[in-house]
């Protein structure tokens, strides 16, 4: 007995000392998160109930004032719905594009598909606010390369003003946005195709499956996945869009393209008067609580288009099995 309890003690001290390693280096990570992510978030909702400009103690407590005033601010609603209308336009394009580019790369037949994926990526990488700095001299003033093209072709009989458009201001800020992030959502699709079985490709080739049935009853299914987290990522992202917007058209014009993070910091760092920490914050609290809201509900609503997708197809392939 004496003999096992040796090797059983070594076993114990190893696994204490592995145990103490881990928390090591768990450690700096854990302080790095609580004192820039968790202490900002716990002190913006403190910050929302007074009338603070950032300098001094915290002294004016005004309860939910600030709520009540930012309420009441149509520009803040504006910034509001400005917000949604990028997200839903960056979405719309970048959800169906990004997978089709992503099957196509992913097909063995395809030369150059490690050249292709890089170049899409390319974007990514760049820094969003010197990327919106060339693109504010591309589309921002009536020489703009664009309209040289445009003119050029003769497709636009005279300049078009791009950025000083509410229209155009924000078609372009899409656009723009959808191409910055083209390459990452890519890879996320291309990451969800390669999971997938060969065996399962070949077997469908056996049954005689041609392209588009292979994807829709097989290749689609097993990617829903991926596509509710990709989605998710993506509507919580855009929504947050910032240094982009304050690069590329700043807000403007009349604010039309200002999105609620831009918001937040023109009143937490006014550069023409008395900053409003306090207001500033209880504006991020109240997108922070939308953001939540409408990420749980779209997250629901995924989980039950799902549960019914597996339904449907458990459905088809029962009813196959018994005509079969």
């Amino acid at each position: 007995m004496g003999k096992e309890s040796v090797p059983l003690n070594k076993r114990s001290r190893q696994e204490s000392s592995r145990i103490r390693w881990a928390y090591v280096f768990i450690f700096p990570q854990t302080l790095f998160i609580a004192l820039f992510t968790l202490y900002p978030i716990v002190m913006s909702y403190v910050y929302s109930f007074y009338d603070w400009s950032g300098i001094g103690p915290l002294k004016k407590y005004v309860g939910f004032s600030n709520f009540h005033s930012l309420l009441l601010e149509k520009q803040f609603w504006q910034a509001f719905r400005n917000s949604f209308e990028y997200m839903a336009g960056v979405i719309i394009i970048l959800m169906p594009l990004t997978l089709l580019m992503a099957i196509l790369l992913n097909q063995t037949f395809l030369r150059g598909r490690v050249f292709y994926r890089t170049l899409y990526f390319l974007p990514v990488v760049a820094t969003t606010a010197v990327i919106g700095i060339v693109m504010q001299n591309i589309f921002g003033n009536e020489n703009a390369l664009v309209n040289d093209v445009l003119l050029a072709l003769h497709l636009v009989k005279e300049p078009i003003p791009w950025l000083l458009q509410p229209g155009t201001a924000m078609l372009v800020l899409i656009l723009v946005g959808a191409w910055k992030f083209f390459g990452m959502m890519m890879v996320y699709w291309l990451a969800g195709l390669q999971t997938i079985q060969p065996e399962l490709y070949d077997a469908a080739k056996v049954d005689g499956a041609g392209f588009m049935t292979t994807l829709r009853y097989i290749v689609l299914p097993l990617l829903v996945p991926i596509g509710t987290v990709i989605l998710l990522l993506s509507v919580v992202n855009s929504l947050h869009v910032f240094d982009l917007v304050k690069t590329l058209t700043g807000g403007g014009p009349y604010f039309k393209t200002e999105m609620v993070d831009l918001y937040i910091y023109n009143y937490a760092f006014a550069s023409g008067g008395i900053p409003r920490i306090g207001y500033a914050s209880a504006a991020g609290v109240l997108f922070g609580i939308a953001v939540f809201l409408i990420s749980l509900i779209l997250g629901l609503l995924v989980r039950l288009a799902r549960s019914n997708f597996t339904k449907s197809s458990a459905t088809r392939q029962i009813d196959g099995g018994l005509r079969g």
